[in-house]
């Protein structure tokens, strides 16, 4: 029996330790993904109405925030401007 429960605690021993590289991998990618998002650069759009509703809706279909809608799709127009 207590040969079982060393043998559980060493297991769980390890858990922690796999969760903890876990945790700082996860600290790391949050890091490096606000060191991108300090790089963004803002600008001022100006949209009529009309448009900004049919954003709205679309990204809301699609999940994302206007404007993560917005840089989504420059983004397409860029990948495909590239590959003309």
């Amino acid at each position: 029996m207590e040969r079982k429960l060393g043998n559980e605690e060493e297991e769980l021993k390890e858990r922690l330790k796999r969760i903890e590289m876990l945790e700082e991998e996860v600290k790391q990618r949050e890091k490096v993904l606000k060191e991108k998002e300090k790089a963004k650069k803002q600008i001022l759009l100006r949209l009529s109405a009309s448009l900004w509703n049919e954003l709205a809706a679309w990204a809301e279909d699609d999940y994302r925030s206007i404007n993560g809608q917005i840089e989504y799709l420059l983004a397409e127009c860029v990948r495909n401007r590239r590959k003309k």
